[in-house]
């Protein structure tokens, strides 16, 4: 189950593209020695007489010697290591054979549409996803408006006037990156508050999954996706999407502009951090609680779990 359905994120680093092209110049000393990258010994001076009647040509020679040399390599035999003895695993009594497999299956993304949680989130999110879009669009054009401006009044300025106007456009741009992009992350983590609540519901061991697959004495819950051919009996689909939307037909969404993590770090509520502790057990949380001054504080316990 992903978010990329619901969160198309408003990329905080696209928001003011205005790359830079730097040409930077090439080493042509070789290309333009006219030998071709081949070394031409002096001795071999086009005006000078060749001393004997038999010469050797280097460029000739070094390509050879290097296509001699590859397959060498190539052919090098693998290192012998050390193979230390491993102990017999011991032999097992057999036990009793697990029940027989009473398969059912679903399929999570059709539960999603019955669902009007999901829905919800859709709607309340994609509004505030669609805002943000259109405050960077806005933004963007405003600021290609100065940058444009300055271009035009250029040489009515001195050369510190346009540095100085430079500066104030490359702070502009970083804050306004700074600024999209807490928003973008803002929206993206309520989303992930939102449907974790969804998923919560189905999956959990006491969870609606669960309570439809026993009353039909199902032990075994495949995805649709993975399943080439099934029965109608066997689809539990529509039934947990039925019993979703009478257990939880709305989802606790964090206010627009509410900052998921500071909403966790306010103590008005669990956490995903909590839900972490309890699946790890008594003893592992004893050893969170002591390593727990150490750890940074302003880590995100929604990023910890996801």
């Amino acid at each position: 189950m992903t978010l990329n359905s619901l969160m198309r994120t408003v990329s905080a680093g696209a928001l003011l593209a205005a790359s830079l092209f730097v040409s930077t110049p090439g080493a042509h000393a070789q290309a333009a020695s006219g030998n071709g990258g081949w070394f031409v010994p002096k001795a071999a001076h086009p005006d000078a007489p060749p001393p004997r009647p038999v010469q050797r040509r280097v460029p000739e020679a070094a390509p050879e010697e290097e296509e001699e040399a590859a397959p060498s390599d190539q052919q090098q035999a693998p290192p012998v290591l050390p193979l230390p003895p491993i102990p017999a695993p011991p032999s097992i009594a057999k036990g009793a054979p697990p029940p027989a497999a009473i398969i059912g299956v679903i399929n999570v993304q059709a539960v999603m549409q019955i669902s009007s949680a999901w829905q919800e989130i859709q709607q309340v999110l994609g509004a505030r996803r669609d805002r943000l879009a259109q405050a960077v669009q806005r933004e963007e054009a405003a600021w290609r408006g100065e940058q444009q401006k300055l271009q035009a009044q250029a040489r009515t300025l001195t050369s510190d006037q346009i540095q100085l106007r430079e500066r104030h456009l490359q702070e502009r741009r970083a804050k306004d990156q700074h600024d999209f992009g807490g928003q973008a992350r803002i929206i993206q983590e309520a989303a992930q508050v939102a449907m974790h609540q969804i998923e919560r519901e189905l999956e959990e061991p006491n969870g609606i999954i669960a309570a439809v697959a026993a009353a039909h004495n199902m032990n075994l819950i495949l995805h649709a996706e993975q399943v080439v051919l099934h029965v109608g009996g066997q689809d539990i689909t529509e039934e947990v999407g039925a019993q979703l939307n009478k257990t939880l037909p709305h989802v606790f969404i964090p206010d627009d502009g509410v900052d998921p993590e500071q909403l966790a770090r306010s103590g008005k509520m669990p956490t995903t951090a909590d839900e972490q502790r309890q699946a790890q057990g008594p003893q592992a949380q004893g050893a969170q609680a002591q390593q727990a001054p150490a750890s940074a504080p302003s880590e995100s316990v929604l990023r910890q779990h996801h």
